[in-house]
């Protein structure tokens, strides 16, 4: 976490006159600080280098004398001064010298979790402690905590990482101090920090007297809650900040800096170090300077001044389990990354970004947009004229395409309320009702996935027997549309099942995934091959739609005669239908956040439904698919098809 310097912040940061009472008793100071001790919930991490934080407050004693720790000067990152240094040789100030741990902060990998717990052993997580006062507000005294982390994994990926709470007493000293009950509390997020009055809600205290502390995963910055939050600074840029439960409980042990500069310099030499403990980088990645340089170790109730009022819990999920905060966080998470690995790798990064922007644009020169008539429907059409039909047609018929995609909503609605009744799911239609911010458990992921698959193809048959309809000039409406496809949903549902088994069972292997893709790009059209075909060659007459192992594995079959040799063009059409349809209900939400005042819940509300009236996009895309596959199957085995016209005559 990288904070604002004060201008005449430097070795005088800890020698100033007005940093501490002339006579400070540390007796008091010790016993105030054991008082207020904070109880710390970092967010569980189930497996090495997995989610969740792996970091622990450190005992900064651990890292002197180390020799995989580096003092280097000032001058370029290999300034190499002394392998395993001590506390003393912090001491002397060093201005702008950097601690350097093992490893590379722009692509950090799992290499400084294992290096922290290594150095760490069995030293217990420990807190700093310091009685701090302001000569501009001579009748309140400050208790605060320090915290360092071996490594921040935000935004701004670097070595090292010093946070703090802070608690401001309406007393002189900390003999005043034990006398009285705090006024506020301010936690440090980033650049700044938020209040919260002593007895106020948001603020947990434990056996009266120990506040409770939630670090966000990776950024450390502290929250009064656990939730997921939407943090951002001037050198950090936007982010996320997930703070969420289950957490990890620790009561890091009290270490008492003193206020008296000479006392503090004695027992903690490292104190007066005016360089940075971390590794010397470019810009933002750059390692943090430690307490003695912040503003608030000497002007502590100035500080005090500028705590907002609050933070931004940002609502996990939303409808249909698309979330526009979901899709913002990750957005923002892959920006970072992006960023990280053009400063560390730029030559490749932009090879890469040369690569995909050529392929881009062979892409768009080998296939064209125009004519782009969305009827007749059966027509032989290139990769772009698919995508513009769909476009046309949605556009032209939106209110019966969109109204198919409505109906989606009541039916996610009811399993959404269902799931929070059942198994207290905190988060319905993207609002937040409290609590571990919205963290579904297996159960109900796997329910809202089913439900979400069955109601994806039910919307792709609605779709493409409306399209049917519209293209023969009958009146559609999506009730009746989808009067007309509940009629295939028994072997829409056998074929949704074995296709989405099949693909998940063989994607789980490495040697498998290549089947598992392909197999998916060949069966791809069985929905529309079951709505628009039937049973395929049925070897008795059928009076209803009763499903059969035989019915639904005919129909995958004929899905992959219709994809061979085409497969390319049928698999790309139908990912970029589908990222269409993904992408444009969270981008909406996205804009939303940066443009408006508007309640992150709206902005999942409004996110989930721009999602659900999309839906039927995708399967326009799909169905122009299939008709342009059978079309080009009816025309291949001939020979001669200088005389054949460019479109099949409409069905009798």
């Amino acid at each position: 976490m990288r904070w604002v310097l004060a201008p005449a912040l430097a070795a005088a940061g800890l020698l100033a006159a007005g940093g501490a009472p002339a006579r400070a008793d540390l007796g008091d100071e010790t016993a105030l600080a054991q008082r207020y001790a904070p109880v710390v919930r970092l967010v569980q991490q189930d497996e090495e280098c997995g989610y969740g934080e792996p970091y622990r407050p450190m005992d900064v004693g651990v890292l002197f004398g180390q020799s995989t720790v580096a003092l280097r000067g000032p001058w370029t990152s290999t300034d190499l001064v002394k392998i395993g240094p001590s506390a003393s040789d912090l001491s002397a100030g060093r201005y702008e010298y950097h601690l350097d741990f093992p490893g590379n902060p722009l692509h950090p990998g799992c290499g400084y979790e294992r290096w922290a717990d290594r150095v760490n052993g069995g030293t217990p997580p420990a807190v700093y402690a310091h009685v701090a006062t302001d000569p501009g507000y001579p009748g309140q005294v400050a208790l605060q905590y320090w915290f360092f982390y071996a490594f921040n994994d935000f935004n701004n990926t670097h070595e090292g990482d010093w946070e703090m709470i802070q608690l401001v007493f309406d007393a002189p000293d900390a003999a005043g101090a034990l006398e009285v009950e705090p006024e506020e509390v301010g936690y440090s997020q980033h650049e700044g920090a938020e209040r919260a009055e002593w007895g106020d809600r948001k603020l947990e205290i434990v056996d009266g007297t120990h506040p409770v502390v939630h670090p966000a995963a990776g950024s450390h910055a502290n929250f009064f809650e656990d939730a997921l939050y939407l943090g951002s600074s001037g050198s950090q840029g936007v982010g996320c900040d997930d703070a969420t439960s289950p957490s990890v409980e620790l009561r890091p042990v009290v270490k008492v800096i003193p206020s008296d500069p000479a006392a503090a310099g004695e027992a903690f030499p490292w104190i007066t170090f005016e360089g940075r403990w971390g590794e010397l980088q470019t810009a933002f990645y750059n390692g943090p300077t430690g307490p003695n340089l912040k503003r608030q170790w000497t002007e502590p109730i100035a500080y005090a001044q500028d705590w907002r009022g609050r933070s931004y819990a940002v609502p996990a999920g939303g409808l249909l389990g698309t979330g526009a905060t979901d899709f913002f966080c990750a957005g923002l998470r892959a920006g970072s990354d992006a960023l990280r690995r053009t400063v560390d790798q730029p030559e490749r990064v932009l090879l890469v970004a040369g690569i995909v922007a050529a392929f881009a644009l062979y892409l768009v020169h080998r296939t064209r947009f125009r004519p782009a008539a969305p009827l007749r429907v059966a027509r032989r059409r290139a990769w772009g004229q698919i995508l513009a039909a769909s476009a046309h047609m949605y556009l032209r018929r939106w209110h019966l395409f969109g109204g198919i995609g409505l109906a989606v909503l009541p039916i996610a609605g009811l399993v959404a309320l269902l799931q929070w009744l059942a198994l207290g799911t905190q988060n319905v239609l993207g609002i937040d009702l409290g609590g571990s911010g919205g963290v579904l458990a297996t159960l109900p992921v796997v329910v809202g996935a089913t439900v979400t698959l069955a109601g994806l193809g039910l919307v792709q048959a609605a779709t493409a027997r409306a399209l049917t309809e519209v293209d023969e000039g009958r009146p559609i409406g999506p009730v009746r549309a989808y009067a007309m496809a509940l009629r295939h949903l028994p072997r829409l549902l056998g074929a949704v099942v074995i296709a989405v088994t099949s693909v998940v069972v063989l994607g789980a292997t490495l040697i498998g995934l290549p089947v598992a893709v392909w197999l998916a790009g060949r069966w791809s059209l069985v929905g529309q091959v079951i709505v628009l075909e039937g049973d395929p060659a049925p070897r008795e007459p059928r009076p209803d739609a009763r499903v059969s192992a035989a019915t639904v594995l005919r129909a995958l079959r004929r899905s992959s005669e219709l994809v061979r040799g085409r497969w390319w063009k049928v698999a790309w059409l139908v990912v970029a239908g589908a990222g269409i349809f993904l992408a444009l209900g969270p981008l909406v939400g996205f804009l939303l956040i940066f443009a408006t005042d508007a309640s992150f819940a709206l902005v999942n509300i409004v996110a989930g439904v721009v999602y659900a009236v999309t839906l039927p996009f995708v399967a326009l895309v799909t169905t122009y698919v299939y008709h342009d596959a059978a079309v080009s199957e009816s025309i291949e085995p001939r020979k001669d098809t200088s005389e054949l016209p460019s479109e099949l005559p409409a069905p009798a």
